[in-house]
């Protein structure tokens, strides 16, 4: 098949687009950089220099591919301030809503039968119960302040994409990435802080994290290309787990000394509404729809393998 993968020069871009290519797909791939065409090339791609934001441009570049299936994502993520989310993710929320439009709208005038989209799931989930949350349970109805739009932005892609009647549309909600290329790899800002034990146990880290390994995600997304009817799919290790159970084991297996804990109360003004409710109230995803529809298994099926290696 031909895919038209936008967002090829991203983190999970980067890993996809061998493995579509070793699946025998001819890869179209964005990026916003020239300095980036030539990587995107060496990979098996056909680059292409996109404004993703640029309707016409998508237009002109998506119908001249005609592809079968069109793949959004594309991100624009600074690092994360989970005091004010919305700010940091301000020019991602736009990809996801204008952008999200400009390539669905594109799809369709280009004949694609099937369009893949990235979500998240992980702190949009609701604060409730302590099963993980599949795909049917509803989103958190209650917002953190400044994360609004954020969510509002996700919500956006899963209907649109999930919605839509004249293509086949397939959300994809990735836990939290790690590994190469990612904030929690080699490396990584994320991984630093653990390193320099910045990143604190808050309360009694009772948040539970979903994590999946890039690699992993990439395969799941692969898998998607001829798998799996409309819908949405958490794309997720077997095993989400507290940040009391996996900030401790992440340290060890780096070499750094136990992460420091604090209290909420000192944490709050830190972190935000947020980043408190990440670090102690967040609950986890399962893999199980993934897992029986996509005919997906992750290489790491646990965080404690992924970390390890």
């Amino acid at each position: 098949m031909k895919i038209f993968l936008a967002g090829a020069s991203g983190a999970l871009g980067r890993q996809l687009v061998p493995v579509l290519r070793a699946a025998g797909h001819d890869v179209v791939g964005t990026t916003r950089s020239a300095a980036k065409a030539q990587e995107l090339q060496a990979t098996g791609a056909e680059p292409v220099v996109l404004d993703a934001l640029d309707a016409d441009a998508v237009r002109q570049a998506v119908t001249d591919a005609r592809p079968d299936v069109v793949m959004h994502q594309l991100t624009a993520i600074s690092e994360p301030n989970f005091k004010n989310l919305d700010a940091s993710f301000a020019a991602t929320n736009r990809l996801r809503t204008d952008g999200l439009d400009h390539l669905l709208a594109a799809a369709r005038e280009a004949g694609a039968t099937r369009f893949i989209a990235q979500s998240f799931t992980g702190w949009p989930n609701e604060r409730s119960g302590s099963a993980p949350k599949t795909e049917h349970d509803r989103l958190d109805p209650r917002p953190a302040k400044n994360s609004e739009q954020s969510l509002a932005a996700i919500r956006h892609v899963e209907s649109a994409v999930s919605g839509a009647e004249d293509i086949e549309g397939v959300v994809l909600r990735y836990g939290a990435f790690y590994g190469p290329g990612t904030d929690l790899g080699p490396g990584g800002a994320m991984l630093e802080m653990v390193r320099r034990r910045q990143l604190p146990i808050v309360g009694g880290g009772a948040g539970v994290f979903s994590f999946i390994h890039i690699a992993d995600a990439a395969s799941a997304t692969a898998a998607a290309v001829e798998r799996g009817g409309r819908g949405i799919y958490n794309i997720v290790d077997d095993e989400p787990a507290p940040v009391s159970t996996w900030l401790p084991y992440l340290a060890e297996a780096i070499g750094a000394k136990p992460p420091r804990r604090l209290p909420a109360w000192l944490a709050r003004p830190m972190l935000g509404e947020l980043g408190l409710n990440v670090m102690t109230a967040a609950r986890g995803s399962s893999n199980a729809k993934a897992k029986r529809e996509l005919g997906w298994t992750p290489a790491y099926p646990s965080w404690r393998d992924g970390f390890g290696a």
